[in-house]
């Protein structure tokens, strides 16, 4: 697993699934983590029209340029629909970040043939790589 998060964290252009501009939860905290980190990222959520300023994608479908990897922070149930679409979208990397990642995701996503990292957060896991 060591080796699939030091090779995710090599992308520069994330989607993050359950974005939202809501400071105390996860999906925003994330969000901005990934930005102080120089990442580009489209936030994604059908509810909200942006965040902070940037705009926010109702769908990966409707994301303006692909991205080479997609961050989920939304409950297991809603997590396998955009497994779905990362596999139609032909999006390889997928990181579901822990509370999304249920076996059931897991081994649907390896099922899938996505390249997936579980059991961490990314906002750990930059900080271990020296980020902010």
């Amino acid at each position: 697993m060591k080796e699939m998060v030091a090779s995710l964290l090599e992308c520069k252009k994330w989607a993050l699934v359950g974005a939202t501009s809501n400071k105390g939860k996860f999906g925003y905290k994330i969000f901005q983590v990934l930005r102080n980190n120089g990442l580009h990222v489209f936030a994604v959520n059908p509810g909200l029209q942006e965040i902070d300023g940037q705009p926010c994608y109702a769908s990966l479908t409707d994301l303006p340029e692909t991205v080479e990897a997609v961050n989920v922070v939304v409950p297991p149930k809603v997590a396998l629909g955009i497994l779905e679409e990362c596999k139609r979208l032909n999006i390889k990397n997928v990181w579901l970040q822990p509370g999304a990642d249920t076996l059931e995701v897991v081994e649907k996503a390896k099922e899938l043939g996505l390249r997936v990292v579980y059991d961490a957060c990314i906002m750990v896991e930059l900080r271990h790589k020296g980020g902010v």
